[in-house]
């Protein structure tokens, strides 16, 4: 099965990795990893509570352009997981992604999951979430446009862009230090 949309960019909107910049905030739209999981545990006959993600992003989207969010990259978070994503925008844009991994949204379930075999959720693919890059100034908003969504609810603040280390994506783990996100 596959599907496709087809839409039209209202004229004058300019949303791609080349309008981000250092200060830009990174938000996703909920926990990462869970389609990914779900399908897994279908192929490997096992049994667990997570289910796939698979949801429409549209609402999310049009509630965000509509409330005048300074929107400056935005993409589904599929194949490669947020940290391909992010990779790519880094790349893109000649920007530096730091992000906090205390918050990356990942269901317990879903870390334990991973860990046991071997996976990182930052690489896991979703089918219903999104990462958008938006201007500080509106990230608060933006967080709360996307909490309001039924499939927003788990939307968090995750970087900042900034030009300290251009077209990389840095994490600053749990325990205080930092590690380069690889693509």
């Amino acid at each position: 099965i596959n599907t496709a949309g087809v839409g039209f960019v209202p004229e004058g909107r300019v949303v791609g990795a080349r309008q981000i910049q250092p200060g830009d905030k990174v938000l996703v739209s909920g926990n990462l990893g869970d389609h990914h999981t779900t399908i897994l545990c279908a192929r490997l006959a096992m049994e667990t509570e997570i289910s796939s993600d698979c949801a429409p992003l549209g609402g999310m989207v049009g509630a965000l352009f509509d409330a005048g969010i300074a929107v400056h990259a935005m993409r589904d978070i599929t194949r490669g997981g947020l940290g391909q994503v992010l990779n790519e925008y880094a790349k893109a844009s000649g920007t530096c992604i730091t992000i906090e991994e205390t918050q990356l949204p990942v269901s317990p379930s879903v870390l334990h999951l991973s860990g046991v075999l071997g996976l990182d959720p930052l690489f896991m693919g979703n089918e219903g979430k999104l990462c958008a890059i938006v201007a500080p100034q509106d990230a608060e908003n933006a967080l709360q446009i996307l909490r309001s969504s039924p499939y927003g609810a788990d939307a968090r603040i995750c970087g900042t862009v900034t030009d300290q280390d251009a077209g990389i994506v840095l994490m600053e783990t749990k325990i205080g230090g930092t590690r380069v996100v690889p693509e």
